[in-house]
């Protein structure tokens, strides 16, 4: 194969992961291009959004992930691209100013180290041969050693190793071969220190990525490591990516499971987003993530709306003088609009929601839990 027909299998199999810049709205909607390259948008610093071509090194993975349609067993057309051939197809976008960065992944190739040893060679061919200043992100394989990890810091804008599973237990059922302490803990938990406050590295950004829905995990395991992902190891986005049917292993619950209810990983996905949201955005507590008996999350409401309808003595809240942590606990109020509110409020009263351009069904609800003195 070339260059070309590989880059276009292997893009197409990195749309698994989505532990980068990626979303639900029109601007950041990942696109293909012309030539079957997937693009993925990213919100640029200044405002705006620009594009990172995402692709994998290789799809020929040595790894037994019961949850992945690349595991070692299924016959998919296995290919790898060399490092300098994603350098020069890289410099050929990014000098069209076509892509705004690069995501580079891999299935693991051998052993972990020697595909680290391969992503960070592209990485540095990129620094150092071709002098890009730009944004990287780079995948780090489970299993990786200590300089592996630290050398990549050395090279990328970003890394991510995805956790995939809320705990040990959950993580056998989808791998024989990895072990979940020493592959993914040991290593997140270097990242973070190496990326901590007054580090070398406290400007590489970390993330990481769940597998929702392909082992027995609840919710409440996954809203529980979330928070300490956020709040212990200081990761930087928590993405979460719904087991699809088909892709994985017969035998693993979530094959069962999205027999019984097709719709239930994706409704699971939805709601967990929304609680990230409310973590990063609106201050929530882990307390104030409220779960049934069985440890979920509600289907039928949202969170923000759950936590509202469950403490009526919270409201109503006071438009004028209530601080911005109050303001977000009001359903139909996000961060932009509050910060909009506090904004006005310096220079004097609001009168009415409407002047706020507060529109429609919006409004309405807004006006259920404000008092507008």
């Amino acid at each position: 194969m070339d260059t070309i027909e590989k880059l276009k299998i292997l893009s197409e199999d990195s749309r698994y992961d989505l532990a980068c810049a990626c979303g639900t709205n029109n601007d950041d909607r990942r696109k293909r291009g012309q030539d079957g390259k997937w693009l993925y948008p990213v919100t640029l610093p200044q405002g705006g959004y620009s594009v990172l071509l995402k692709t994998l090194l290789s799809n020929a993975c040595a790894n037994d992930c019961k949850y992945c349609p690349l595991r070692s067993e299924t016959d998919v057309r296995r290919c790898t691209l060399r490092p300098e051939e994603v350098a020069r197809v890289f410099m050929e976008y990014a000098i069209r100013k076509k892509v705004f960065g690069l995501f580079l992944s891999s299935a693991v190739i051998g052993s972990a180290d020697y595909t680290m040893d391969k992503i960070n060679a592209v990485a540095r061919l990129l620094r150092h041969k071709h002098n890009f200043r730009g944004y990287i992100h780079l995948k780090i394989i489970p299993g990786a050693s200590d300089a592996a990890i630290e050398d990549s810091l050395s090279l990328a804008s970003a890394v991510s190793l995805n956790i995939e599973t809320p705990g040990k237990k959950h993580f056998d059922v989808l791998s024989d071969k990895k072990d979940y302490m020493k592959d993914i803990i040991r290593p997140l938990k270097l990242m973070s220190s190496l990326t901590e406050k007054g580090s070398r590295f406290e400007k590489i950004k970390c993330t990481t990525q769940f597998i929702v829905g392909a082992s027995d995990e609840k919710d409440s395991e996954l809203v529980d490591y979330t928070f300490g992902l956020y709040k212990r190891l200081n990761f930087k986005r928590v993405y979460f990516s719904a087991y699809q049917k088909g892709a994985g292993h017969p035998d693993i619950p979530g094959e069962s499971k999205l027999l019984v209810n097709p719709e239930k990983t994706f409704m699971r996905e939805h709601r967990l987003y929304q609680v990230d949201f409310l973590i990063r955005r609106y201050g929530f507590t882990r307390d104030d993530i409220l779960l049934d008996p069985g440890g979920n999350l509600s289907h039928d409401k949202d969170p923000k709306q759950l936590w509202a309808d469950l403490h009526p003595e919270f409201y109503p809240v006071r438009l004028n003088t209530s601080d911005k942590e109050a303001l977000l606990k009001v359903p139909g109020l996000g961060p932009d609009t509050v910060g909009m509110i506090l904004k006005v409020r310096r220079k004097g009263r609001i009168a009415r929601l409407e002047d706020l351009g507060i529109k429609g069904k919006r409004l309405e609800k807004v006006k259920e839990y404000v008092l507008c003195e």
